[in-house]
């Protein structure tokens, strides 16, 4: 069984976890091959892009990532409307919601709405 494919099947929480896809077929092929991610982003990183997305499989809503480890925050500027989430400074998995949501009562993204998410990068955004 296939890094990806376990991650989604010993994740869920609840029978309904957050799900998790890719903007780039190839970013979703290394994160599919524990060595093929490894190779390319090294232990370390590939350890956290790991954990990241099985936190991400593991919650129920994206507000549950609030209180995980991470750091999950919405980003800003250039990339508003998109999450980031702490790899090994200063990487980041940056990520989006995969459908619209109505925006919260102080006009942000309501994380509780959360329930598909869009993984776009593993990047340096500083």
């Amino acid at each position: 069984m296939d890094l990806f494919t376990n991650l989604v099947n010993t994740s869920t929480r609840g029978g309904v976890p957050v799900e998790v896809g890719f903007d780039d077929p190839r970013l979703e092929r290394l994160c599919r091959s524990e060595k093929e991610l490894r190779k390319q982003f090294g232990v370390v990183r590939a350890k956290k892009i790991e954990a990241r997305i099985k936190a991400l499989q593991g919650a129920a809503t994206l507000d549950d990532m609030r209180q995980l480890p991470g750091r999950c925050h919405e980003l800003t500027a250039d990339l508003a409307g998109s999450l980031s989430l702490d790899l090994d400074h200063p990487y980041r998995l940056l990520f989006r919601p995969k459908e619209a949501t109505t925006p919260s009562a102080g006009g942000g993204l309501d994380w509780k709405q959360v329930t598909s998410v869009v993984v776009m990068s593993v990047t340096d955004t500083h």
